[in-house]
């Protein structure tokens, strides 16, 4: 039986590029479709990819629309086009590597009942496709697309969460405008933090952030490719990057601020383990956050060239 409230529409958006993602886009679609929750609507938006689109309509998959961006656009302009196809009070995001626990739409419906929310979003635990690693710290689960070690465990408001779990009353979402279009994955660029910036545009014009609950649970599918010390650099590095164009652009990085200064704690923690596993702990700590730090770095660099 549906306990949440029946006259609230919740419209997911799931955007999609690579064509040897359509077995997990078409799992993610039926973990959506299976909700507890009955009030939902499906937008696909296929990123410049043609026979990624024509496969998707031959399936005869039950969602709402399918819209094809006729050129690589990016994450954001892409679940910008499906803002503005989005019915109903509530729009949702979702991925097409991911699965949704059969509460997550009522759960995240529940906030904007109980809470009296403007955007709400909730957890991301990891779904290995391999073995799970024992070095990778919980603290920088954040690099998979996973919540970390250190995010709340209880409905509390935040300033954002991840993307791929992620919603907002759509009168707020197209009083903001959506997405920056620059902003956000588009082909190999990896320019990060675009949910983070839309999230501050919100806090700026509502005086309100993401009401989170852990209980809104998505599982997030990792592949063994996302555990490849190259991967994992580059993405710490972009976010690095993406965190000091935050800065230029006047928002607060005083959260990241506050989770460099608590991995002191992380790191202390381990040193006490004396262990295997914690030394390698300790050791890609240290690297991700000189990552990180590098593409900061970098790009307060390369703005400062620019202005000369």
């Amino acid at each position: 039986m549906n306990d949440a409230v029946p006259s609230m529409h919740i419209t997911i958006i799931v955007c999609t590029h690579r064509s040897d993602r359509y077995m997990d886009l078409m799992a993610a679609i039926d973990s959506v479709t299976v909700q507890s929750y009955d009030n939902i609507g499906i937008i696909v938006v296929v990123d410049g990819n043609r026979a990624l689109y024509d496969k998707i309509m031959a399936s005869g998959i039950a969602v709402d629309t399918v819209i094809l961006n006729e050129r690589n656009m990016g994450l954001s302009e892409s679940r910008n086009r499906g803002i503005k196809k989005a019915k109903g009070e509530i729009i949702a995001f979702f991925d097409d590597d991911a699965v949704a626990d059969v509460n997550w739409a009522k759960e995240l419906v529940r906030m904007y009942d109980e809470q009296e929310a403007i955007a709400a979003g909730g957890k991301l635990i990891p779904k290995w496709t391999s073995d799970k690693p024992k070095f990778l710290p919980e603290e920088y689960y954040w690099l998979i697309g996973a919540t970390h070690k250190g995010f709340p465990e209880e409905v509390t408001e935040v300033r954002n969460t991840f993307g791929s779990n992620l919603s907002f009353k759509a009168e707020v979402l197209k009083a903001l405008g959506g997405f920056r279009g620059e902003m956000g994955v588009k082909g190999k660029g990896q320019l990060q933090g675009e949910e983070t910036e839309l999230c501050e545009r919100m806090r700026a014009k509502f005086g309100r952030g993401v009401v989170y609950n852990p209980a809104a649970i998505v599982y997030h599918k990792v592949f063994p490719e996302r555990l490849r010390m190259r991967f994992l650099l580059k993405r710490a590095f972009w976010q690095g990057y993406s965190k000091r164009m935050m800065k230029e652009l006047g928002y607060s990085i005083t959260e990241e601020q506050e989770f460099v200064k608590s991995l002191f704690d992380s790191f202390t923690e381990r040193l006490k383990a004396k262990s295997f596993v914690a030394c390698g702990q300790m050791i890609l700590l240290l690297v991700f956050t000189s990552a990180a730090g590098f593409g900061y770095a970098f790009k307060a660099l390369s703005s400062k060239i620019k202005l000369k």
